[in-house]
């Protein structure tokens, strides 16, 4: 039934409201429809009818809203989950891991240790006319302080002659140990076990978690941020494997990226070390990106960006879904740029073998200061490159460290040391 406004202001004698007969003349009742006919005014009857389809449309579509939504988030995390490899690598251990060392802090310290695999047996990881490969191309320890204030990235040189630990094959197969075996074969034997039980052998810090990435999550990875930042001194001419780079500064993405990351020969010293150097600029430069240009607040890119990292990922059952590793991602958040430092073990040429590279004792007190969970020495700091202050962002101090108190050039842009700069040449990177 429906009732005008004006209806109301007639019945208060206690007669029924509403009647199927007309009204009598003379009973103090007026019919609404002949008053709004006489006197010109629209009839209300079609405004309450428009107000409910309104609300009826407005509710649909914030229901709709919310089950799209809903239905996009379950999609992207099931998706994004789906993507992520897990294994089991303590299997190959064959030595018992190290204690975990206890130190003071609101939380435990985490170790991640990082692996760029060399495949070419995944989907488009042939990208450079080499013939297959299966060894750890890149290691780099990952440090997250007790605090959270402080994240490192230490590289190791491939071609580190260390001792080897026995590991197990997954068929259970054990290969046999060894001293000076370069640092890279204990992957392509035994797989990313062996390479953790090693790291942990020869330092004593206890991994947490490890992460595998192949040649094409980097090479996506890039992309999905729309290029990364470097800063090449000198033109690098390599057509043999697909790179050119002119001198100057510039974004470069794709194959050409990854090209760069992993050039030696025609790019600074051609040495194993001054290409770690490379890759250590090259992302710190990417992870101010990230941070900086919106990625983090940009739902497409930032999907686009998981989406490349996630296929290419294998990681331990500790970071086996989504939800893991996003709660990894949040150990950063009050990390600042300028805290995230990426340094290479200090190393130099075995004076027997120049193609091999042996750990100066300089090494030693870097483990140490990472197994109790301390900040590195000023001298250490000094020749790290920090993601707040990067040799493509043209601040002149590629050899800086940005570690606030604990660096002696934490300022963006201050002078560095005339060793720091001639590093960063030999490296091929901009001074």
């Amino acid at each position: 039934m429906d009732v005008t406004p004006m209806s109301t202001d007639v019945h208060t004698t206690g007669a029924p409201c509403m009647s199927d007969s007309p009204a009598a003349p003379g009973d103090g009742t007026t019919d609404a429809s002949a008053a709004d006919a006489s006197d010109g005014r629209p009839k209300r009857r079609g405004k309450v009818k428009k107000k409910h389809t309104v609300l009826k449309v407005v509710a649909a579509s914030v229901v709709l809203l919310g089950m799209v939504t809903g239905l996009a988030v379950t999609y992207a995390y099931r998706h994004l989950s789906g993507n992520i490899t897990t294994a089991d690598i303590t299997d190959a251990f064959v030595e018992e891991p190290p204690a975990k060392e206890e130190v003071e802090g609101p939380k435990e310290p985490l170790n991640i240790l990082v692996m760029g695999s060399d495949t070419r047996d995944c989907d488009g990881c042939a990208i450079d006319n080499e013939a297959g490969g299966n060894a750890s191309d890149t290691t780099i320890l990952v440090h997250l302080s007790a605090d959270r204030k402080r994240a490192y990235g230490i590289s190791i040189p491939r071609d580190s002659l260390v001792t080897r630990p026995d590991c197990k094959k997954p068929d259970g197969t054990v290969v046999p140990g060894g001293t000076d075996q370069m640092w890279n074969a204990a992957f392509g034997l035994a797989g990313p076990g062996c390479t953790v039980s090693q790291f942990m052998e020869e330092t004593g810090i206890f991994v947490d978690h490890y992460v595998v990435l192949n040649f094409v999550g980097f090479q996506d990875m890039v992309d999905a941020v729309g290029g990364v930042e470097v800063c090449i001194p000198e033109t690098v001419d390599d057509r043999a494997h697909g790179i050119y780079l002119p001198a100057g500064t510039r974004e470069i993405s794709g194959k050409q990226a990854l090209s760069y990351v992993r050039q030696r020969y025609a790019v600074g010293d051609g040495s194993d070390i001054g290409r770690l150097k490379r890759q250590q600029a090259f992302m710190a430069s990417m992870a101010n990106k990230v941070v900086s240009a919106g990625t983090l607040a940009n739902p497409v890119r930032l999907f686009n960006f998981l989406d490349a990292a996630t296929k290419s990922l294998t990681v331990d059952k500790g970071l086996g879904n989504l939800s893991k590793l996003a709660k990894l991602g949040l150990e950063f958040k009050d990390i600042g740029l300028d805290k995230i430092q990426f340094m290479t073990i200090p190393s130099d040429y075995a004076p027997d073998d120049p193609n091999r590279i042996r750990w100066l004792p300089a090494a030693d007190d870097v483990w140490k200061r990472i197994l109790k969970d301390q900040p590195l020495s000023r001298g250490q700091s000094s020749q790290a490159i920090s993601a707040g202050n990067v040799p493509s962002q043209g601040s002149g101090s590629s050899g800086s460290s940005g570690a606030g108190s604990d660096s002696p050039s934490s300022a963006s842009g201050s002078p560095q040391s005339e060793d720091a700069a001639e590093a960063a040449r030999e490296a091929g990177l901009c001074a």
